[in-house]
């Protein structure tokens, strides 16, 4: 017999809609945020990755070069006003481990029996825009989702209630939005944008991170009843739409953000609001009117406070280390910020033991060459650079690679940006060459054709 409602149209159509609601229930796959089987057990849970945009200088940080002394004051060629420049800062051995770490970053300093320090990163670009992009998304050429989106769309998320990726004072320079975007991934994948960038310094003053407004919140003469049937109704009709269009990528992404949004508005704030820990905390990450560290203090605490609640990728956002002009005052500028917090930071995992499944990256799009320009500033270095990770199931108190003897090119165990990622999916339970979407006719991966996991670094 004939009827004019399918199956599918009929459980949407009634209650209002409530039928369809336990139908994609059913199908759980089609949700971008539920919980995911990784492909091998993990080692890690979740990640925080502090982007120090702008690239700081390797030799001056974690990459002690005794040779480059030798090499000191002389110019790069007869005539060049670029010469080779030592270190400006002392280096001393840290922790049990003896790491060889910089006084620019003595609070990171302190955890060196924590870190897992790569010496031979190198990436394609030694451009900003590009640098920044491939950093974030592992393609400076085309258009692709980012690192926190991929691992969203790999792992779900364990709140249903809050995004699955957040991105705290993100900067507009080097691909703006697309660094946190999902590209052809679901846009529930995507990463939330939290305050703006600007990490303190003089050329970019901080903009207050201290709240966020969410779509729901517009509607304050609203109570809580009437928005939840307000949205409701909305839903309702989306999914009818959706049940006769049959497929409707772009409407099945509003729907989940819209039902994403309205969750949020009741458990967001309360987990940004960093005035619920104890003075002693907020003293400790560096929070405080007028203080330098203020900015990324807060940033770094709501990024613990996140991941407890369940957030799989939180990106921390500091720029930036651009210092091709006095390196001898940017750089001791962007340490004071940012060195605090990072510190802070590390402390409280591990004291919550939140370290041990935690991955903590830290690093630039690129770093800087031993070298000092007419400008008493260091240029662009794409070819060796420094990042270094921590928790996760890395190896604690260890350096990976090295570069040369001046610190200018990476040499030993060379870690391409694509093997970074290949390694990061990997302590994820995440195989990187598994890991893919198909779109426009093609498979598409974080890594592209590339990568390689460096077990060198795994526990």
């Amino acid at each position: 017999m004939n009827t004019p409602f399918s199956r599918r149209h009929l459980l949407s159509a009634s209650s209002a809609g409530f039928g369809m609601l336990a139908l994609r229930g059913l199908f759980g796959a089609e949700s971008p945020l539920v919980t995911k089987r990784t492909h091998f057990p993990a080692r890690a849970k979740r990640v925080i990755f502090l982007f120090m945009q702008g690239g700081p200088s390797q030799v001056d940080t974690f990459d002690f070069k005794p040779a480059l002394t030798k090499q000191h004051g002389k110019a790069v060629k007869e005539g060049s006003p670029t010469v080779y420049y030592q270190s400006p800062w002392q280096f001393r051995p840290r922790g049990q481990s003896g790491m060889l770490v910089s006084d620019l970053l003595p609070n990171i300093a302190r955890h060196a029996d924590d870190l897992c320090v790569i010496n031979s990163m190198h990436t394609d670009h030694n451009a900003h825009p590009q640098a920044i992009l491939q950093m974030n998304t592992g393609s400076f050429a085309f258009t692709r989702p980012s690192v926190g989106a991929w691992c969203v769309h790999g792992l779900g998320t364990e709140n249903q209630n809050l995004p699955g990726f957040i991105t705290i004072n993100p900067e507009f320079s080097g691909g703006g939005p697309l660094k946190h975007g999902c590209a052809f991934l679901p846009a529930a994948c995507a990463g939330t944008p939290i305050g703006h960038g600007g990490g303190g310094s003089a050329t970019a003053p901080p903009k207050p991170l201290k709240g966020i407004e969410l779509p729901f919140m517009k509607n304050a003469w609203l109570n809580a009843e009437e928005q939840r049937r307000q949205l409701d109704l909305v839903q309702t009709l989306n999914r009818q739409k959706l049940a006769a269009d049959g497929s409707n990528e772009a409407l099945e992404g509003l729907i989940t953000s819209a039902e994403l949004a309205f969750n949020m508005q009741r458990e967001m704030p309360d987990v940004m609001d960093v005035t619920k820990e104890s003075p002693a905390t907020q003293g400790m990450y560096g929070i405080g009117d007028g203080k330098p560290t203020d900015q990324i203090g807060r940033a770094c605490l709501m990024a613990r406070r996140f991941c407890e609640a369940g957030v799989r990728f939180v990106q921390v956002n500091h720029s930036f280390w651009d210092d091709h002009t006095d390196i001898f005052k940017g750089h001791p500028e962007h340490a004071l910020e940012t060195d605090q917090p990072v510190g802070a930071l590390l402390t409280d995992l591990k004291q919550r033991g939140l370290l041990e499944d935690t991955l903590v990256l830290w690093g630039g799009e690129f770093g800087r060459p031993p070298l000092l320009n007419k400008n008493n500033g260091r240029d662009h270095n794409n070819v060796g650079f420094t990042m270094w990770l921590a928790g996760g199931g890395v190896k604690p108190g260890i350096k990976f690679g090295s570069t040369d003897e001046t610190g200018a090119t990476a040499v030993e165990n060379k870690v391409h940006l694509h093997d970074l990622h290949a390694t990061m999916l990997h302590l994820l339970g995440l195989d990187h060459e598994k890991l893919t979407f198909r779109y426009a006719g093609r498979d598409f991966r974080l890594t592209d054709v590339y990568g390689e996991v460096k077990r060198g670094i795994i526990a």
